[in-house]
């Protein structure tokens, strides 16, 4: 079963959208109905009405078929005629756009709630638990079915032949770090990624295993994961065909949570797309990717892994769509190699948290890398975006370690940033005051353009200018005495200060 709330998700991409009730999102949706007239019993809690004359005559049907939703085609204009009738009759009414089809929409219905049950983009499949039980009771072990990185998806219930590297596996949800450096060691995942052979892992007290039978799950050549079995000794006979056959069946039951999983992340990222590039009607946008009116910020992430250049971003984008519509508080898109995160509120710190979190959510050898937009209402976003790529440059350029800029608190240092790369790209000038200090300083190794910044900054104190030099004030004054004599500053003038600040600032003098 799904929730309400993630099938409004998936057909917002389908210019579908709730009337009213928004308590019904949380509503568990178990069963599809189309109207049937030779059929009056007709009953499910999805109803698809084909053929309604009106929103009225849909929602009619929808209290005869004990239905909680209704999906009905209609202009735009009948969404406060679809407020009233679902308020008064506790049905949550959802408008189909007339342009599109039922046989558009049929297949998506169906597919999400019959095969709706948590996909890998969630907490794994429910009926992956009820595979895992029945092997385990099978061949006698306990059953852990995990994803090509070492997630766990399901576990069976028993703990007969259980162990503590088990337990330590479910309660963490993957295998732990040290344990899979062993099990790479033994070259346990060169041989599930090269064969479907099943593989005996003996046992290794120091890391709390008893011993194990693997194999790995695989679409034609793609490995989707493995299924283990705690033992004693290799299984034979029709305990290790039951384990292979489990193997083929678990494929199957990922490649359909798969296909569930990357349509709602489809949808999720061309809605998150329209938001960032403008030019669409945001407040819609926004209704449809469950999002509330109100301050937003952007967040731009880059991925890195030395061995994985084009994996890190793939899994960056992996981990900030998992969980459903409803259980994530962001919404994000993968464009090129940079994931961008739409994340309701106003503090920077909430954004930063979500940084830390994606960062504790991967692999320990992929480094994170961000920057975050200024607060920004809906229409502001393709705005939040370019502040976010701006940070997520200056984060780039600086210290790995610091925490990722937001706008709002950084805007000096995008300001300087700009300037210097109008500086690279541009044509410097070849004369002035700045150009012939930096020169001289260069051919006599003087700190002529460095006094002239320190001053500039200190806005006129010889003292201060002098604790940030390390000399004595009085060598400031001497240098201010030689500045004028090589090239000629008139610093009273300020448009001249103005411009010597910006000119020092941009070509990066320290």
């Amino acid at each position: 079963m799904i929730r309400l709330d993630r099938l409004i998700n998936v057909l917002g991409g389908y210019g579908v959208r709730l009337c009213g009730r928004p308590q019904a999102r949380s509503v568990q949706l178990r069963s599809v109905a189309m109207p049937d007239p030779t059929d009056d019993r007709v009953a499910g809690d999805v109803l698809l009405a084909v053929g309604a004359a009106s929103v009225a005559e849909a929602v009619r049907w929808a209290v005869a078929a004990r239905s909680a939703a209704v999906l009905v085609r209609a202009e735009a204009g009948a969404a406060h005629e679809a407020f009233s009738a679902g308020e008064s009759e506790d049905v949550a009414v959802m408008l189909v756009d007339p342009a599109v089809s039922w046989s558009q929409l049929t297949g998506v219905v169906y597919g999400l709630v019959l095969e709706g049950r948590e996909t890998e983009s969630g907490r794994g499949p429910t009926d992956l638990f009820a595979l895992a039980d029945n092997l385990a009771e099978v061949i006698g072990g306990a059953v852990t079915i995990e994803d090509r990185l070492s997630r766990v998806l399901a576990y069976s219930r028993s703990q007969q032949a259980g162990d503590p590297a088990r337990l330590e596996t479910i309660l963490v949800r993957q295998v732990p770090d040290r344990l899979r450096e062993t099990l790479r060691a033994r070259g346990v995942f060169d041989h599930l990624a090269s064969t479907d052979e099943p593989v005996f892992v003996a046992q290794d007290p120091r890391n709390g295993l008893t011993g194990r039978m693997a194999v790995a799950v695989r679409a034609g050549r793609e490995l989707l994961g493995s299924v283990w079995v705690t033992c004693g000794s290799p299984l034979t006979g029709a305990r290790l065909g039951a384990l292979t056959d489990g193997a083929r069946t678990v494929a199957l039951h990922l490649l359909r949570s798969r296909a569930s999983a990357d349509l709602e992340r489809q949808v999720e990222s061309d809605l998150t797309v329209r938001l960032l590039e403008g030019g669409a009607d945001a407040a819609t946008v926004l209704s449809q990717l469950g999002l509330a009116p109100g301050a937003m910020r952007v967040i731009a992430v880059r991925a890195h892994a030395d061995t994985e250049r084009h994996a890190a971003p793939l899994l960056a984008f992996e981990r900030a769509t998992t969980g459903f519509g409803w259980s994530r508080p962001g919404r994000s898109t993968l464009l090129d190699n940079t994931l961008y995160t739409i994340l309701p509120g106003e503090p920077a710190a909430a954004a930063r948290e979500w940084v830390a979190a994606l960062q504790a959510a991967l692999p320990a050898r992929v480094r994170v890398l961000a920057g975050i937009g200024a607060p920004a209402q809906a229409e502001e976003l393709p705005a939040g975006r370019q502040e976010a790529d701006e940070c997520l440059a200056l984060h780039e350029a600086g210290a790995p370690r610091t925490a990722p800029p937001a706008y709002d608190e950084s805007w000096g240092d995008i300001l300087l940033q700009r300037l210097r790369a109008a500086a690279r790209t541009g044509r410097p000038p070849a004369r002035g005051p700045v150009s012939a200090l930096r020169g001289h300083d260069a051919a006599h190794a003087t700190h002529y353009a460095a006094t002239l910044r320190a001053w500039l900054e200190a806005q006129g104190d010889l003292a201060a200018a002098a604790e940030r030099l390390g000399v004595h004030p009085n060598t400031v004054r001497n240098r201010l005495r030689r500045i004028g004599e090589i090239t000629p500053l008139n610093l009273e003038d300020a448009r001249q200060r103005l411009a010597m600040i910006i000119s020092l600032a941009a070509l990066g003098d320290d």
